[in-house]
């Protein structure tokens, strides 16, 4: 038995690439040093996987993305970044002012780039996946195996020029394409010396894919040694898939039982390495080890021989758990994160092959997890147990609702706002640091947090912005800084997970029941809008985003769990309500990638989240709520976000090139306000005011005036003052321009 991992954290032990890329972008480093400190990166990488596991890859340290990498690869970069010149079209790709549409990589909060296909007319260049396998051997890992994406995600991923999905038809006529290109780069990495190669093929997993395409473009491949890996659920055509032209197929063999059926039904081939994805890689809880060394023992029975791997990559959890000296004990010994995975990989495979040491580590984990978890708070439980319908229902109909808010708000038409957010500033970051480390007093710090507040107030009033918000100075995270508050989570300081480019988070971890303590915003909004005649806007992350963006607990369903949010930020809405606030948004990014990928389960994760988010707001029907959602594919959940009934959502609309916006001839009944956002936040080129007037033209030729607002896609946080206020400014003055065209029409 072997073992196998991949998809370690790009970010290494003291978040190096982050500093890589930011200090590139900034200017302060040349190529050369960024590419000699990704070197530098990549050799720690390696000997991560190589400490503790047999079998790993090579390459997977992209500079950004790996389909973005892919796509340059093949020669498929759009006509507006030609002639291509290296690093400086690639990040213009990633981050430019017309880069291509970023979206959530299936159900994780990571965002992939969008491969945009306006030709057929591809060309190999194999260098950089070459060059990054040369620099493993190099580094003495002459078993590493190169690793890219497989043929059918990256197809099945892509979007036409004009943002279009493919059709099966268009997935049929691009394989022609691709394939030849595709296969030049497998065999120019085996001319390089590679033994095999590691393509990964997540999207095999997703509901009724082409299977007679993938079987066509897999014998167009064949005769290369390929190890093929599928994760995030299980294959629905295991039969077809297990005679594909391959040396060894991956299964995620945590998400669900469905590939462990297939198994046992249909068995495995003789002449295939099945690659048994064990080890959960998207949840940060350390395996009962004797449970997994049963399965092996099972699965030895079915398959010759057995690779034993992480369910999914381990890119989506933090590398280590060693410096976190924080969390409580009773939870810490129960954490597993990418490093200690690898280690369980070993642990499993050794008391396998009866190593004394092993098999006691494998005892002593299922004795760890006959224990109790801590964090039980019975009046939470209470509250759960005594929820009726009447709960998850706002009482007044919305069009009361919008009727009342208008009276106390009255705003104009297309009224602009932004998502919450303003520029975290180095000054800013270290004055939170200086508050953690109790180097400057609460009071200090409160009244320099007052200071910022005063000042964005003082400034959306004079951009002429409508409904204001208090900036968040004082939070590092939309999740983390809400998880900080509440109990039964446990908090990381060096616990770093990306979620794109070089933006990473601290995903909390939750382990006990959810419960709010005290008041958490009301504090800082009461006072920003003391400061103002015009509506400030509470700022809230919703139960399904913090739920989605933390690791869940074992032993609880993800409904309990969400309920149990809620339950914390509707008190937070109601003491907001009695402090006067009259608007309030309730964040939920995440909404959308915490779907199943399996549309057939989607109805009962869609029950259970839309109820959480109404049970968060279930405010007074003149409190306007509004909620918030970017980089996910909104198209085909339109009436589940109808039914969170709110009365306002911002959703992105920029880098979708306005796709969003023709879904909303196809659901008619779609009655709430919305805000499509007019601008890319992700990138830092400055948008102009004809720019967004574009798509703010787009939107009311859809939809009524009476619904639409004007604001960026998502938070400013991420971004410098210097773009934010000529972008903000362009932003206002096209939706000033657009009332004047809503006056002319009703005069």
């Amino acid at each position: 038995m072997r073992t196998l991992a991949f998809g370690l954290p790009r970010l290494g032990e003291k978040r190096q690439y982050k500093s890589l890329l930011e200090r590139f972008w900034a200017g302060k480093i040349t190529d050369t040093e960024l590419l000699s400190g990704m070197e530098a990166l990549e050799s720690e990488r390696l000997a991560t996987y190589a400490a503790q596991v047999e079998v790993y890859p090579s390459g997977e340290l992209s500079l950004y993305d790996p389909m973005l990498d892919l796509s340059v690869a093949i020669g498929l970069i759009p006509e507006r970044f030609r002639p291509y010149k290296g690093l400086t079209s690639y990040f213009q790709m990633a981050r430019g002012a017309k880069a291509l549409e970023m979206t959530k990589w299936f159900n994780t909060n990571y965002h992939y780039l969008v491969p945009e296909w306006e030709t057929l007319e591809l060309s190999a260049d194999p260098t950089l996946f070459v060059a990054r396998y040369q620099l493993a051997r190099k580094l003495g890992h002459e078993k590493a195996l190169p690793s890219l994406i497989g043929p059918y995600t990256f197809l099945a991923l892509s979007k036409k020029a004009g943002g279009q999905p493919l059709s099966l038809e268009d997935l049929e006529r691009y394989a022609e394409a691709l394939l030849p290109v595709y296969r030049q780069l497998l065999e120019a990495l085996l001319q390089a010396g590679a033994p095999a190669i590691l393509v990964h093929e997540p999207a095999f997993v997703l509901d009724e894919p082409p299977v007679p395409l993938i079987g066509y473009m897999y014998h167009a491949l064949q005769g290369l040694p390929l190890y093929l890996l599928t994760y995030y659920e299980a294959v629905d055509f295991y039969p077809r898939l297990v005679e594909l032209p391959v040396r060894g197929i991956g299964l995620d063999l945590v998400s669900n039982a469905a590939n462990r059926a297939a198994l046992e039904q249909y068995g495995f081939p003789e002449d295939r390495v099945l690659i048994a994805g064990l080890i959960d890689g998207r949840n940060v809880w350390r395996a009962n080890l004797q449970e997994k060394l049963k399965e092996v023992e099972a699965l030895t029975k079915i398959a010759r021989e057995v690779w034993l791997a992480p369910s999914a990559p381990l890119s989506f959890l933090p590398l280590t758990k060693a410096p976190e000296t924080h969390i409580p004990s009773a939870v810490w010994e129960r954490l597993s994160f990418a490093k200690e995975k690898l280690e369980e990989l070993r642990l499993v495979a050794q008391a396998f092959a009866g190593v004394p040491e092993a098999q006691a580590a494998v005892q002593a984990s299922a004795a760890l997890w006959a224990q109790e978890m801590p964090g039980k708070h019975e009046p939470t439980r209470a509250r759960l147990a005594a929820l009726t319908e009447a709960d998850f229902q706002r009482p007044t109909p919305y069009a009361e609702r919008a009727r009342r808010q208008q009276e106390v708000l009255q705003l104009p038409p297309l009224p602009t706002t932004t998502i919450g957010s303003f520029p975290q500033t180095e000054d800013l970051r270290a004055l939170r640091k200086a508050f953690r480390e109790g180097k400057i007093d609460p009071e200090t710090y409160k009244t320099r947090i007052r200071e910022k507040i005063a000042e964005v107030i003082r400034y959306q009033e004079e951009l002429g912005l409508d409904v204001l918000v208090h900036g968040e100075f004082e939070r590092s995270d939309m999740v983390e800084y809400f998880a900080e508050r509440l109990e039964g989570f446990a908090i990381t300081t060096q616990g770093w997970v990306l979620s794109y480019g070089s933006r990473v988070y601290r995903a909390p971890i939750i382990y006990g029941e959810v419960w709010r303590p005290a008041p958490m915003t009301v504090e800082e909004t009461v006072y920003a809008q003391s400061l103002t005649s015009k509506p400030v806007k509470g700022m809230l992350t919703g139960p399904v985003t913090i739920l989605n963006w933390s690791y869940a607990p074992p032993g609880k369903t993800r409904e309990q769990v969400a309920y149990e949010i809620a339950l914390a930020i509707l008190d937070e809405v109601k003491d907001l309500e009695a402090a006067g606030i009259k608007v309030i948004q309730i964040d939920e990014p995440a909404f959308r990638e915490g779907a199943p990928l399996k549309r057939r389960d989607w109805p009962e994760y869609f029950r259970w989240a839309v109820r959480a988010f109404r049970l968060s707001a279930r405010a007074l029907p003149q409190t306007q709520i509004h909620s918030h959602m970017c980089y996910s594919e909104f198209e085909s959940i339109l009436r589940h976000i109808w039914e969170m009934d709110f009365d306002v959502v911002s959703i992105e609309a920029s880098r979708s090139k306005g796709t969003l916006v023709e879904e909303f001839t196809r659901f008619p009944q779609w009655d709430r306000q919305i805000g499509l956002g007019v601008y890319d936040i992700h990138s830092p080129a400055i948008p102009g005011r004809e720019q967004m007037a574009e798509v703010i033209e787009a939107a009311r030729r859809v939809l009524p005036d009476s619904l639409l607002w004007v604001n960026p896609d998502c938070g400013l946080k991420t971004r410098k003052w210097e773009e934010v206020t000529p972008s903000l400014r362009h932003m206002v003055e096209a939706a000033q321009d657009a009332r004047q065209r809503v006056s002319s029409v009703r005069k």
